[in-house]
C-alpha cells in the first residue's frame, strides 16, 4: 500500500467517525427537548430515560475520532487539542456534566436538584453539537497558529505548534461562517432528537409534539445549513499543490465538488435523505424518520470532510501562516504506523456489528408511561 493510499485511507476512516457521531448527537437533540414547557414532568422524565440508554454511544465515538486522530495525524491532534484546548475542554465539561446529570438526576437530595441536572443536559444538548460544528467549520474559515517541524531539535523548547490567540480556539466564535456549521449541527440534531423519541417512545401525545417540533426546528435548520452551503461554495479555499505549497483560490470548494463527482453524489443523496426525514417525521404517521436521518446524515458529514482535505486542500488552514496549513501529506503519522493501524481497522465491522445489536437488545420494548410508574431501572 502507498503512503498517501493509507493517508487517504484514514481520512475516510475519520469522515466516517464524523458522520457516525453527528448521527448519534440525536441524543443531544432529544435532550435540547426538556426546555419544551408543554412536555409533561413525566414525559421529561420518559426523554431522559431513553437518551439514557444511548448517551454512552456518542460519547465513546467522540473519543474514538478524537483517538483515531491522534494515531493518523498526530500533528492535527497536538495543533488542534494543544492549542485549542478551551474548546475541547469546553466540550468535554459538558459531556461531564451530562454524565454526572443521568447518574444523579433523581437521586434524593441531589446538590441541583431534578432541574439544575435536567438544565445541564439541555446545556450539553446545545453546546455539544454547536462545539463539534464550529471546530468543523474552521476546517475551511482557518485558525490562527504556526507550525515550525524544526523546532522539534530545540531542547529547551521542543514545540512544533503555537497557538496565537490566547483565547484558544474560542476566537473561533468571531468567525460566522464557522458559527453557521455549529448552529446547523444543532438543528439537525434537535431534528434527528425529535425523530429518535418519536421511534423510541410509546406516548401519543408526546409524538405529536415531536412532530410539531420537527417542522419548526427544520426551517432554521434549512436556512441555516443552506447559507453556510452557500458562503462555502463561494469563498476563497486553501488550496495545495504537488510540492505542498499552500495558497488561495477563489471558488476552492466549488472546484472540489465538481472534481468530485462520487463526492457531490454522497452530498445529494445524503441531503435528500435527510429531507424525507423531515417530511417522514413532521408529515406522516411513521414512526421510522430516525434512519433515513441517520442514512442521510452520515454521508452528508462525510462529505464535508472530504470537500476539506481531499483534492488538494489543506484540511487545517492557518490564516497566520499559510504555509503552517496541515495537509493530509504533511501531518500523518509514518506509513509504518498508518499500514499497522490499518490492519487494526479491519475490526472495525465487527464494532459496528456489536453496536447494531446492543441498540437491538435496547430497544427491544418501546418506552411507556407505565413502565416510568412501576420500574425500578430508570433515570
Amino acid at each position: 500500500m502507498s503512503y498517501t493510499f493509507l493517508q487517504n485511507y484514514w481520512w475516510c476512516l475519520i469522515a466516517l467517525l464524523g458522520g457516525l457521531l453527528v448521527f448519534l448527537m440525536f441524543v443531544q437533540g432529544a435532550n435540547l427537548h426538556l426546555v419544551n414547557r408543554s412536555l409533561s414532568d413525566l414525559q421529561k422524565r420518559m426523554v431522559v430515560n431513553s437518551t439514557g440508554r444511548k448517551w454512552e454511544l456518542a460519547f465513546t465515538t467522540l473519543v474514538t475520532f478524537g483517538g483515531a486522530f491522534f494515531a493518523s495525524f498526530p500533528l492535527f491532534y497536538s495543533t488542534s487539542f494543544g492549542g485549542a484546548y478551551w474548546v475541547w475542554m469546553l466540550l468535554l465539561i459538558t459531556f461531564v456534566f451530562q454524565a454526572v446529570s443521568y447518574e444523579f438526576l433523581h437521586k434524593k437530595e441531589n446538590l441541583l436538584g431534578v432541574k439544575g441536572f435536567r438544565t445541564a443536559l439541555v446545556a450539553n444538548g446545545f453546546l455539544a453539537p454547536l462545539i463539534v460544528g464550529t471546530a468543523v467549520g474552521t476546517f475551511f474559515t482557518g485558525s490562527d497558529f504556526t507550525v515550525n517541524k524544526t523546532a522539534i531539535m530545540d531542547m529547551a523548547a521542543p514545540v512544533i505548534s503555537t497557538w496565537g490567540s490566547s483565547w484558544r480556539g474560542l476566537e473561533a466564535l468571531a468567525q460566522p461562517h464557522a458559527v453557521l456549521l455549529g448552529l446547523t449541527l444543532v438543528g439537525l440534531t434537535t431534528i434527528l432528537g425529535a425523530q429518535y423519541l418519536i421511534n423510541n417512545i410509546e406516548d401519543a401525545d408526546l409524538e405529536n409534539k415531536m412532530r410539531k417540533t420537527i417542522k419548526i426546528a427544520a426551517v432554521p435548520f434549512l436556512v441555516c445549513f443552506l447559507a453556510w452551503a452557500g458562503i462555502l461554495l463561494c469563498r476563497e479555499g486553501f488550496a495545495v499543490d504537488a510540492a505542498g505549497t499552500v495558497s488561495m483560490e477563489k471558488f476552492k470548494y466549488l472546484h472540489n465538488l465538481l472534481q468530485m463527482p462520487v463526492v457531490l453524489g454522497m452530498l445529494l443523496v445524503g441531503v435528500v435523505l435527510v429531507l424525507a426525514s423531515i417530511w417522514t417525521g413532521g408529515f406522516t404517521s411513521s414512526r421510522k424518520a430516525i434512519w433515513a436521518g441517520g442514512a442521510g446524515t452520515v454521508p452528508v458529514v462525510m462529505s464535508v470532510f472530504f470537500l476539506a482535505g481531499f483534492n488538494g486542500t489543506a484540511y487545517y488552514p492557518s490564516y497566520a501562516d499559510l504555509q503552517s496549513s496541515l495537509t493530509l501529506a504533511n501531518s500523518s503519522s509514518s506509513q509504518f504506523t498508518l499500514l499497522v493501524m490499518s490492519c487494526v481497522s479491519l475490526l472495525i465491522p465487527f464494532v459496528l456489528a456489536y453496536i447494531v445489536y446492543a441498540w437491538r437488545q435496547m430497544d427491544k420494548k418501546m418506552i411507556t408511561e407505565a413502565e416510568m410508574k412501576d420500574s425500578q431501572m430508570k433515570y
